[in-house]
């Protein structure tokens, strides 16, 4: 068992792979902030230009009122800085300018069209800072018939195939219950980022970088796609199954007592036959080893209600952890379902740094995941998301090298907060 008393912070770094980039980061909600998010924990130095009195949208501010529901903010935005400017002030928009003339990268996701409106597209900033890695995320491609619509994540999961390869065979299309139209678009697009960096120091160029989330989620259905080559049909819907899947058994099956979780996934591989042989000798059922109606993938595939039936009465005497335990120890691929409550009071991802609290300078500690790879051994340091315009000061500072009274007039005339 792992030493419970260890404090985790020991052996937690701050991974400075990307030491000396700096990022302009327009990006709000999600898959932009989730892209900005992943060059931070690798150690860039990402500001967010926010709108003074909103800010990201993300927030979930409200004029007037307290930020009491910061959650969604925090775990896509930790350890970046915030910057409050006034973009419709010449004096803020020519400040950004400035900024993105000293950038190694600038990021947007807004509604299309908006950034051109702002008086940043491609072109003008290319002409502030010819080297600079500019980086857009929208819902729909160039050259889409849909390229001017808006887009959430639900909406690029229904359009790029997800919704229609979840759900039950008989039922309807169903979001898949994660954000992979976002989060999954902001992991594309940070990758290549930091590849367009490298390149960058051999070739001094700049590059602009374009993903929509549709094209992204259909980068994530290349299995699907697989299927539709092999078949020459859309790839359908099987619940918890794999769709013309040869093998069995591989789907859930209930545990004790019985609870809306209580479930293990088990799925034995049609390339080991020795899986059904050790999962038959655990469920005690040795009986039917050599069984020539379940004597290979292909034949427990056409009698899986059967073979179904003899897993689930034994995991229906077990609880989930304990055929976790039993059938993992025999080389038997097998998950719990466990839920976010559950992940959440593992303390073993807190002994690893996986999870992490944020200490924030206004709303109470949060625990959240933090960014999963770990450098050398050791997990990244989680730093807390930014209060609005908290590190305006800051910056001007550190990246404009102005001084505080230059600071002062720029408050004064409304240009920053």
């Amino acid at each position: 068992m792992p030493d419970t008393t260890a404090d985790p912070i020991a052996n937690i770094a701050e991974f400075n792979f990307l030491d000396g980039v700096k990022v302009v980061d327009f990006t709000q909600f999600e898959a932009g902030t989730t892209c900005t998010e992943a060059l931070a924990w690798c150690g860039a130095d990402v500001v967010k230009i926010e709108n003074p009195k909103l800010g990201d949208p993300g927030r979930r501010l409200r004029p007037g009122l307290p930020d009491d529901d910061p959650y969604y903010f925090h775990v896509f935005n930790a350890n970046k800085k915030s910057i409050a400017v006034n973009m419709k002030s010449d004096t803020g928009l020519n400040l950004v300018k400035d900024m993105i003339r000293g950038a190694d990268v600038m990021v947007e996701n807004f509604a299309p069209g908006t950034i051109e409106r702002l008086g940043l597209s491609y072109d003008v900033v290319k002409e502030i800072n010819p080297g600079i890695i500019y980086a857009q995320i929208k819902g729909f491609g160039e050259g889409s018939p849909y390229e001017k619509n808006l887009s959430f994540d639900m909406i690029a999961q229904a359009a790029g195939g997800t919704f229609s390869v979840t759900g039950e065979p008989d039922g309807p299309p169903m979001r898949p219950g994660i954000s992979i139209g976002d989060t999954g678009t902001g992991m594309v697009m940070a990758m290549t980022i930091a590849s367009a960096l490298y390149r960058r120091r051999e070739t001094g160029e700049g590059h602009r970088l374009q993903v929509a989330m549709q094209d992204a989620i259909m980068h994530y259905m290349r299995t699907n796609f697989a299927t539709t080559g092999r078949t020459g049909k859309a790839a359908g819907r099987a619940g918890s199954k794999i769709a013309g899947s040869q093998s069995a058994p591989k789907g859930l099956f209930p545990c004790a007592p019985g609870g809306p979780n209580d479930f293990v996934y088990i799925s034995t591989s049609a390339a080991n036959e020795e899986h059904w042989n050790r999962l038959l000798r655990v469920v005690g059922r040795e009986d039917l080893i050599g069984n020539e109606r379940y004597g290979s993938p292909r034949a427990r595939a056409e009698h899986e209600p059967e073979v179904d039936e003899i897993v689930a009465k034994w995991t229906k005497t077990k609880t989930k952890f304990e055929a976790m335990e039993l059938i993992g120890k025999e080389g038997i691929p097998i998950g719990p379902v466990l839920d976010t409550m559950e992940l959440n009071n593992d303390v073993t991802f807190e002994q690893r740094g996986i999870m992490q609290t944020m200490i924030h300078p206004v709303h109470k500690p949060f625990k959240m995941p933090t960014w999963p790879v770990r450098v050398d051994g050791r997990p990244t340091r989680l730093k807390s998301s930014p209060m609005l315009g908290q590190h305006t000061d800051d910056v001007l500072r550190d990246w404009l090298k102005l001084d505080g009274g230059a600071v002062e007039k720029l408050k004064a005339d409304g240009a920053v907060k």
